[in-house]
């Protein structure tokens, strides 16, 4: 097959609208294939690796900042809900607005001093905030300071447990696939439009009157809903979480993943991420040489896929409604030139 005849095929699946629909009806049939505890626990941990890994995509791909601090709104969802559990006995699910809302307010007050700067000065400053996150929480009395928080309950739905790892795991596959749509629509929204214009040229974008300042923290925003949603997942996954669960290797991994996956391509983020966190562990076998391994194996996708494994694509579809008046305006226009 040919260069260009494997590019044409290549856009014609990326361009299918069934693809989704495909990549969520793997994810249910999987456990019916293996359901170990261990299959079950790393294909649970996948999941929570695309949703971060979408929701970064947002910060970087769609809006072009450069985010080294990520790990801190995961943090901040997993040690919300982690303190509301089981010192107020809230039920994980009760606890889902107060993180929205705590996830807001951080990205608000991390984001808002911090988006005036640009690309390197911003991702040293997020890298900074990250950390300090992480050292409040190692110190804090009701964080548990660095033992953390134990015995954070499971998921509870209409009385039905859901902290079972076959459960948890399908309680994941709904919520990921949520997340995943949610920001797929995002991008392709007026506001994803604006994000694209800032991160191609943001003072072009500024003179065009958008309010880069408003827009890009949305994107910081956005993002961070979907991290504080990972963590409340991430603390019902383990029941325990501590402060060495959000070091800087997290924000540098689900970087790695929007990067090895393509930036600003959401199915390409989620095969990055599925990547980044299946292949240490098939790399097993190798013993102390698998991450080792590992890094060769993204040395190697990175210099022949520079753009990612999905790359996003140059021209975008054009949205049906857009498309349609598009048309009537050119039927409307032909009609008015006929004599």
């Amino acid at each position: 097959m040919s260069p260009a005849r494997a590019r044409e095929l290549f856009d014609r699946i990326q361009q299918n609208r069934h693809l989704g629909l495909v990549g969520l009806a793997v994810a249910l049939l999987a456990p019916f294939i293996t359901a170990t505890n261990y299959a079950l626990s790393v294909m649970t941990s996948a999941l929570l690796f695309v949703m971060l890994a979408v929701g970064l995509n947002i910060v970087v791909g769609y809006c072009g900042l450069l985010d080294l601090g990520y790990a801190a709104f995961f943090a901040i969802g997993a040690y919300v809900s982690g303190v509301l559990a089981t010192r107020y006995g809230w039920p994980l699910l009760a606890t889902v607005p107060v993180v929205i809302v705590a996830a807001v307010v951080a990205g608000i007050v991390i984001g808002g001093p911090t988006l005036r700067l640009r690309s390197d000065y911003l991702a040293i400053v997020t890298l900074g905030f990250g950390e300090i996150i992480r050292i409040t929480a190692n110190n804090l009395t009701i964080t548990g300071g660095p033992s953390g928080i134990y015995g954070i309950p499971g998921i509870m739905l209409l009385g039905v447990d859901l902290s079972g790892p076959v459960g948890l795991y399908y309680t994941c596959v709904v919520v990921v696939a949520l997340a995943v749509l949610g920001a797929a629509r995002l991008g392709r929204s007026r506001l994803g439009r604006a994000w694209r214009f800032i991160r191609e040229d943001e003072d072009a974008a500024e003179a065009m009157g958008i309010n880069t300042y408003r827009v890009k923290l949305a994107a910081y925003i956005g993002g961070a809903i979907w991290g504080g949603l990972a963590g409340i997942l991430f603390g019902a996954q383990l029941s325990a979480i501590s402060p060495p669960s959000f070091t800087f290797l997290w924000s540098a991994l689900i970087l790695m993943a929007v990067v090895l996956g393509g930036m600003g391509s959401t199915p390409g983020v989620v095969l990055g991420a599925i990547v980044i966190s299946v292949l240490p562990e098939l790399l097993r076998e190798a013993a102390d040489y698998r991450y080792f391994v590992f890094g060769i194996l993204l040395i190697i996708v990175m210099i022949f896929r520079r753009q990612g494994l999905w790359p996003a694509r140059a021209v975008e579809r054009q949205p049906r409604r857009d498309r349609r008046r598009a048309e009537e305006h050119d039927v409307r226009k032909a009609k008015e030139e006929v004599p």
